[in-house]
């Protein structure tokens, strides 16, 4: 590095610190920051008379904000060093080892969470003043704020209480927090944020206390800096004093042993880390006794006694190379960028979710530019933000489609859904394996032994372009169908012909059914078995469902505005109609005979069915939902008769799985149990007459 690089890499150091900490905005992720920080840090090693009185080395954070009080800290507020790998470990306890003359060491190890570090002080058991960190010495004035925060307890409880207490922590926000603000802020056009740090640095820099308490902050202690009480004289045991006074520590926080217990705590969280409910970026490790950590003393900087064990980065920049628009089993469109490859979170990156139209929108996404990729765990990678600087003159807007990519037909987006779906519905070729399995499956046509492989099967070998499709299939049809899996001898397997002939005549005791099932068996969007018993109850075919207007269909209970126009809207495309029309034919223009006949609902099915809800079904709930909390959908499943359960066994009916799922989706896989996705459940409970969206 020159000179001149050196004094740029300074200026864009500053550039970068003073957006994110004073403005709250997100120019470049944290491993791009520690790069150049660190390559900073190894220029002025060489040289160091040519350091520059503005590097960011010589502070810890930025500059406190003006429109707050500034704070001076009586203890000042130090950062950590980093490592990044277990040769700098060795070389951190080698120091200490050294240092203190002891080989036997005990460490506090704790997770480093991502947040925004502060200073909470109590005088007389009440909490008097929060800072944040600043420049290590003077910080910003958020009393106010942080009192807010539930987490933070605003008088001390248990005994013993010290007259004066400097505690110090993360504010944060939890993932499952963090999500649920963004997916309603999308729906809303409200404050959508990059990261978790980025949405608690920006609630506690709010001058209006209200908008701080309205975000899902919370907060752990990790440090006595000042305290007029005999404390103890460990780091652990001065946590467990922190906690006995009721102020949160992280429940990670252990005792460990040498070199191999750092190393292996560090090995342990990095396995945990995904299915934790909060953002960490490494560990923090801490020389345990107190009396040795004032005999090691501190640098200009940092203390001598700890360090932050860094895990690979979540974010990092890379190219925008194109973005597809993918069609999902229920039409749902996703738009996904296609990108330069990057390593990031602990994998290397090509894809990256988009989320939906408003979210390109917001972003103001163009082709070629540089983009914040984020990657936490077994999360799908997403487009945190756009480095515009970095934008080429080449770029080329982003544009959502106003036609589904694969079938041609128009694409809606109902009132109060965040979602474009494609409405080819019955036709369109991305939709039709699913169209297939719900067609078939027991609450709709009910055709037994067409299992998801024998339909997949179908559809790849082009045997049907729609569900009208299966009345025209012989048992030839079926019984020589090639399934994907060999036999032990390595030839082709087949359906074979005794399950092809139940198939047909399961096929053919179909064409009977209840018009509400014959209803919910078309997959009209937002239309599940409790909706479809409404239709049928109150017209007495088929045509006056396809006829009534989105205003007669409103008058109907539990079928408003958007309901009302998803029906309309299936019916008016002319390929649905098409494919109704075929199952409905009459008996001599089918090509194997009659067509379907489809029976009035009698009140007594009508009740009969009302009452079975989910009633003996038992569902498990893991990972994070990005719209709803656990415990809402475990009341929801729970009010529709099924039960919820905290286990998987085999006779678990699904699972409901979120993001940084663990154990409970690995042991759903093993057993076979089915796995839902959020856009399933939303489905499921839709269904049965239950908007979820309603209370969120």
């Amino acid at each position: 590095m020159t000179y001149e690089e050196y004094l740029k890499g300074v200026a864009d150091a500053n550039r970068y610190a003073i957006a994110y900490y004073v403005h709250d905005e997100l120019l470049v992720p944290d491993a791009e920051y520690d790069r150049l920080y660190h390559s900073l840090e190894a220029f002025e090693t060489e040289h160091p008379d040519k350091k520059a009185a503005d590097s960011p080395t010589l502070k810890v954070g930025g500059t406190a904000l003006t429109a707050f009080q500034e704070v001076t800290h009586r203890v000042p507020l130090l950062s950590l060093g980093d490592i990044f790998n277990e040769e700098e470990l060795d070389a951190f306890t080698a120091r200490i080892v050294e240092s203190t003359g002891q080989s036997a060491l005990e460490f506090c190890a704790e997770v480093k969470l991502d947040g925004l570090a502060v200073s909470i002080i109590y005088e007389k058991g009440f909490l008097t003043r929060a800072a944040t960190r600043g420049d290590s010495r003077v910080g910003e004035d958020i009393t106010e704020n942080v009192k807010t925060i539930r987490a933070v307890p605003l008088r001390l409880m248990g005994e013993n209480i010290p007259d004066y207490l400097d505690v110090r922590g993360e504010v944060f926000m939890p993932r499952d927090g963090f999500e649920a603000w963004n997916a309603r802020a999308r729906l809303t056009g409200g404050k959508v944020f990059a990261n978790p740090r980025n949405a608690a640095a920006g609630s506690l820099r709010q001058l209006d206390p209200r908008v701080t308490a309205s975000r899902p902050l919370t907060f752990n202690a990790y440090y006595i800096g000042e305290c007029s009480s005999p404390l103890p004289d460990t780091q652990y045991a001065r946590l467990q004093y922190v906690k006995g006074l009721g102020i949160p520590v992280n429940p990670e926080a252990r005792v460990v042993h040498g070199f191999e217990g750092l190393k292996d705590f560090y090995a342990e969280i990095g396995r945990k880390r995904a299915s934790l409910n909060y953002d960490i970026d490494g560990v923090v490790l801490k020389v345990n006794s107190i009396p040795l950590q004032e005999s090691l003393g501190f640098t200009s900087r940092v203390p001598r006694w700890a360090i932050a064990y860094k895990f690979p980065p979540e974010e990092e920049i890379t190219e925008l190379l194109g973005v597809d628009f993918q069609v999902g089993r229920t039409g749902a469109i996703t738009p996904v960028a296609r990108l330069k490859s990057v390593y990031v979170g602990g994998a290397t990156v090509s894809n990256a979710t988009l989320h939906n139209a408003d979210e390109i929108e917001r972003l103001d996404i163009h082709i070629g530019d540089f983009v914040i990729v984020r990657r936490a765990g077994d999360v799908i990678p997403q487009i945190a933000g756009v480095v515009r600087e970095r934008r080429p003159a080449t770029a080329v807007k982003v544009t959502f489609p106003t036609h589904c990519p694969v079938c041609g037909s128009e694409v809606e987006r109902l009132e109060g859904e965040a979602v474009t779906r494609c409405t080819g519905g019955l036709v369109c070729p991305a939709q039709l394996k699913r169209s297939l399995s719900h067609f078939v499956s027991r609450d709709a046509m009910d055709i037994e032994n067409l299992g998801d492989a024998i339909v997949e099967a179908l559809v790849d070998n082009k045997k049907v372009s729609s569900v009208a499709d299966l009345y025209t299939l012989s048992v030839d049809d079926f019984a020589y169908l090639p399934l994907d899996s060999l036999t032990a001898t390595g030839k082709q397997r087949v359906v074979g012909t005794a399950v092809a002939r139940k198939i047909v005549a399961n096929i053919d005791a179909s064409r009977t059914i209840p018009l509400n099932r014959f209803i919910y068996a078309l997959g009209i969007p937002m239309v599940g078995q409790a909706t479809a018993l409404t239709l049928a109850k109150h017209f007495a075919s088929l045509d006056e469902v396809r006829r009534a207007s989105r205003q007669e269909l409103q008058r109907l209970p539990d079928v408003g505005a958007v309901v009302a126009e998803a029906i309309a809207g299936f019916f008016e495309e002319r390929h649905n109609l098409d494919v109704i029309e075929r199952l409905t034919l009459k008996p001599e223009d089918f090509i194997l005979g009659q067509g379907l006949t489809l029976v009035p609902l009698s009140q007594t099915q009508a009740a009969t069915l009302n009452a079975e809800a989910l009633a003996g079904r038992t569902y498990v709930l893991t990972g994070t939902l990005p719209h709803f909390e656990r415990s809402q959908v475990k009341e929801w499943l729970q009010s529709l008769g099924a039960k919820v359960a905290g286990s998987v066994s085999k006779k678990t009916y699904a699972v409901v799985a979120g993001d940084a799922a663990g154990s409970k989706l690995t042991k759903a896989e093993e057993l076979g149990v089915p796995v839902m996705d959020e856009e399933e459940l939303i489905a499921l409970l839709k269904d049965n007459g239950l908007d979820p969206f309603a209370d969120a």
